[in-house]
């Protein structure tokens, strides 16, 4: 994994925008899709692994109390940092953390994965889900949200990533939608068979 924090620090430290999730069409629409789905209008503690620049963040920020988001690449945290200052918004805490190997010390209602896993080897989606399973309170919601094109960096794809994740006993499904792009809800069971 160090070669792709190399990768994503070298990108962020010339462009804090590297793939122009800000003003692309295609990043716009999907964000209001992903803020769509969710299925509570408001969750007590949310988390987001991979927050790049944090223009996901700033818009989970309106449906959580309180929204702790997360990324390995120090650029990519400060430019989040004077996204989420310069929209006044105080109620994310910003951590670097080397996802999944390091995870906050919480419990959510709610976790966001989006263009993030298709990066992990087969090790790293297991550890993933681990740290899914035993951070997400049960009736939480798990969302996963992951372009479905080739690119040289993917190491999963992204239908058999999603279905890695329906497959778990510990989620229900909610709702999926796929184009481009594929979204899914999981529900966290209340009770573990």
């Amino acid at each position: 994994m160090t070669d792709f924090r190399d990768h994503f620090q070298r990108l962020y430290s010339t462009n804090p925008d590297p793939w122009r999730v800000a003003s692309d069409w295609y990043e716009c629409r999907k964000r209001q899709l992903l803020l769509a789905s969710l299925p509570h209008r408001r969750y007590e503690r949310g988390f987001e692994a991979g927050c790049g620049n944090g223009q996901t963040s700033r818009i989970l920020a309106t449906r959580c109390n309180a929204l702790h988001a997360a990324d390995f690449s120090t650029h990519a945290i400060e430019h989040a940092r004077r996204l989420l200052r310069d929209h006044a918004i105080s109620n994310v805490t910003l951590h670097v953390l080397s996802l999944p190997w390091q995870w906050p010390a919480l419990s959510f209602d709610l976790i966001v994965v989006s263009e993030t896993a298709y990066y992990l080897d087969d090790a790293g989606v297991t550890g993933l889900l681990q740290r899914c399973r035993q951070s997400l309170r049960r009736g939480g919601h798990l969302l996963f949200c992951h372009w479905r094109g080739a690119f040289e960096d993917r190491r999963q794809d992204t239908d058999a990533l999603h279905q890695r994740v329906t497959d778990q006993q510990w989620v229900t499904p909610v709702l999926s939608h796929e184009e481009t792009f594929r979204l899914d809800v999981w529900q966290r069971k209340d009770t573990l068979e």
